[in-house]
């Protein structure tokens, strides 16, 4: 319970007005009914929740947020959206089954059986009740409102202030500091200044990469949170998603748009935080016989996990209920972090979209997949782009010493802008410290893989973002398919004769034999391998639990050959999402993160809202089926009937799997394209047989 010293305190709150507000006498909770329609979003009206006080300090404390009590009249025009969001906050045990809550002129309260928001004058007594306060951050702002002086609030954790601002959603932390500035090809050190003021209202630098991008001092995180704490309590904590970007671990950004955390922090009640870490040559460089051992991003992706853990409390999220989760490269990172001794007992479950792992066979021209599951020594990775790096930017000295003298003087966006082959230090390697294996052991139940629940899932169509479609017709199957996947004719037929890949005539030759290539990439770059590693890890209790997806609605993804998405028809505007279309790597994003901006049907509503909601279910349980109970009281009633519908996604138990079919709903089935995967030399079992 939270009690005001009269008129004294009072008055020191209605000050904070001109300074930045802060939780030194309550937590605070944005409350909104996000139902992830960005363009019905003018037409909800969210609050500010603060913790039980006197009638008396009510009003003061609303001002302290540079706001006022919530009216009725605002209640009962939403009377829907706050009826759903106090009962949650009911359900979650944050509030009693009847509880009372201020507002302007009285106090309201929710009779749930009935349906109905009550309102009635003071209570005798002048008890002590939460209140609700306007939040005027409110109306017609996008996802990534500025900072304002009436919408900004400071956090203090480890001897630091930390002003951040909220819009209509969430409060927002962006760009904080997790490492000191790195020195190149060193590890990184946790942030280590204290009695600072940091204003965490803008991204920070990303980190130099092709293109003359980003810096070298990039490493910073970014928070997004439903609630913060009254300073010093670590009561109702909410679990912690923490997300690692893709980008082929040479690009990307914490600051991506389509990861922004703001909209699943809001619709699901958890914590969500993105950050940057070193790409390219400048992350990943290793060199045999010398102190630069490689692993430099990795490192950073550690030290964020640290940091994290040790200041998260202090915005709302549980530092012991933190999942990892990243996509291709940032799945990459996932998978290595699942495997790396410093990182192990730093997270509870882990999520990894569109890992890349296999590519060896059928004569491709390329291992790309390969890297990022098989891990070079540093002798291998320096054997392939070492001495082309060194050449390229001009350090020819004859000694290596030299070499290297010449290197850390050369500017960051030299070093990565290099153009031509293997002028890029992009590979995990086995450092014997971050990474001390060739590949994640799911095999042996040993302690070498971080014993949690883990999510590992593909979009239908990766491979087709990493095929290439010919430049000019082709004149058969056999040279379509040697044109985009850069194998030989003698391959080419065996994939035809196979019978494993059929060819589908629509009537274009480049595109049907580019559709066969384009399942062939995807079985052999992501989908195998990830239903091995959870078919291994599930039969050799590896993991706690195992989870497999396969996403069959998507959105806009990684196009670089200019595939486009569902085309339009008569009552599509934006694309029909009922015919065929690609569904390409990195597509999924919006529908785990909940940020579609535009929606082709009501089915793309409906599956954001279900598939985000399992991908936050497991985020806060360790397994991804939210309760129907919840789900009730929520509101969220497609994502409810999806589910009563199809019944529960099961975790991997067999050869076979199950696992998901991500849609609307979504529906059980077996692992995907078995036999294609054995005719690629990835079976099922391709892990228990020891990788052959």
């Amino acid at each position: 319970m939270v009690k005001f010293a009269g008129v004294a305190l009072a008055a020191s709150l209605v000050s904070l007005v001109r300074a930045t507000a802060t939780t030194a006498h309550t937590s605070v909770t944005l409350v909104f009914q996000n139902n992830l329609n960005a363009s019905d979003d003018a037409n909800h009206v969210g609050s500010l929740l603060l913790d039980p006080m006197r009638q008396s300090d009510a009003a003061s404390a609303c001002e302290s947020f540079g706001e006022s009590l919530l009216s009725s009249s605002t209640l009962k025009a939403h009377k829907t959206d706050f009826l759903q969001a106090l009962s949650y906050n009911a359900f979650a045990g944050h509030a009693s089954p009847v509880q009372l809550y201020y507002i302007d002129g009285g106090v309201a309260g929710v009779a749930e059986t009935l349906g109905e928001l009550t309102f009635q004058g003071f209570p005798f007594g002048n008890v002590e009740l939460p209140v609700l306060c306007t939040q005027s951050s409110n109306q017609d702002q996008p996802g990534n409102a500025v900072a304002t002086a009436s919408n900004q609030i400071s956090v203090t954790s480890n001897k630091n202030t930390f002003v951040g601002f909220r819009n209509q959603k969430s409060f927002r932390f962006l760009g904080i500091p997790y490492a000191d500035p790195p020195k190149r090809f060193v590890n990184s050190n946790l942030f280590s200044k204290t009695g600072q003021t940091i204003q965490a209202t803008a991204y920070g630098s990303q980190c130099s990469q092709s293109g003359g991008v980003g810096g070298e001092d990039c490493l910073f995180l970014n928070i997004q949170t439903p609630f913060i704490p009254k300073a010093g309590s670590i009561s109702n904590l909410r679990p912690v998603m923490f997300w690692i970007h893709g980008g082929g671990f040479t690009g990307g950004t914490g600051a991506d748009p389509g990861s922004d955390g703001g909209n699943l922090a809001s619709r699901e009640d958890i914590v969500t935080v993105t950050i940057n870490y070193r790409l390219s040559t400048l992350g990943f460089l290793a060199i045999p016989g010398t102190n630069i051992t490689g692993n430099f991003g990795i490192g950073d992706q550690i030290n964020a996990l640290q940091w994290t853990i040790e200041n998260i409390a202090q915005f709302g999220g549980d530092p012991q209920k933190i999942t990892i989760n990243g996509e291709s490269a940032g799945a990459g990172s996932v998978r290595v972090l699942l495997g790396s001794p410093p990182a192990i007992g730093k997270f509870q479950g882990a999520i990894a979209m569109s890992n890349l792992g296999g590519g060896v066979g059928l004569g491709l021209s390329s291992d790309y997949g390969t890297t990022y599951s098989s891990y070079l020594t540093v002798a291998g990775s320096y054997a392939i782009a070492g001495q082309n790096i060194l050449q390229g930017v001009g350090c020819n000295q004859s000694s290596l010493e030299e070499q290297l003298a010449c290197l850390d003087t050369t500017p960051a966006n030299t070093i990565v802008s290099l153009d031509g082959g293997n002028t890029v230090a992009r590979y995990v390697v086995q450092d014997g410290h971050f990474v001390n294996t060739e590949n994640l052991d799911v095999v042996n139940r040993n302690g070498s893989a971080a014993d949690v629940n883990v999510i590992f899932g593909v979009c239908a169509n990766d491979g087709a973002s990493f095929s290439t479609y010919p430049r000019t017709p082709v004149n058969s199957e056999s040279e379509g398919i040697q044109a985009s996947l850069g194998i030989n004719a003698e391959n080419a037929q065996k994939i035809i004769d196979s019978g494993l890949f059929p060819f589908f005539d629509s009537g274009n030759l480049t595109l049907d034999s580019f559709n066969v290539s384009q399942r062939v990439a995807t079985d052999l770059q992501f989908r195998c391998v990830d239903q091995a590693t959870m078919y291994a890890g599930a039969k050799s209790r590896a993991f706690k639990s195992t989870y497999s997806y396969q996403m069959q609605r998507t959105g806009a993804g990684y196009d670089p050959n200019g595939l486009g998405g569902p085309p339009v028809t008569p009552g599509f505007p934006n694309g029909n999402p009922n015919l065929p279309y690609f569904r390409l790597h990195g597509s999924d994003m919006p529908w785990v993160f909940g940020n579609l901006g535009t929606l082709r049907d009501a089915d793309d509503l409906y599956s954001i809202q279900l598939e985000s909601g399992y991908f936050a279910e497991f985020i806060k349980t360790g397994q991804p089926n939210p309760d129907t109970a919840y789900l009730k009281v929520r509101g969220y009633t497609k994502s409810l009937e999806a589910i009563e519908q199809t019944g529960p996604w099961e975790a991997v138990s067999g050869p076979t799997g199950p696992m998901r079919l991500m849609d609307y709903p979504s529906v059980k089935a077996e692992f995907q394209d078995l036999a294609q995967c054995a005719f690629l030399n990835y079976s099922i079992s391709y892990y228990l047989d020891g990788g052959l």
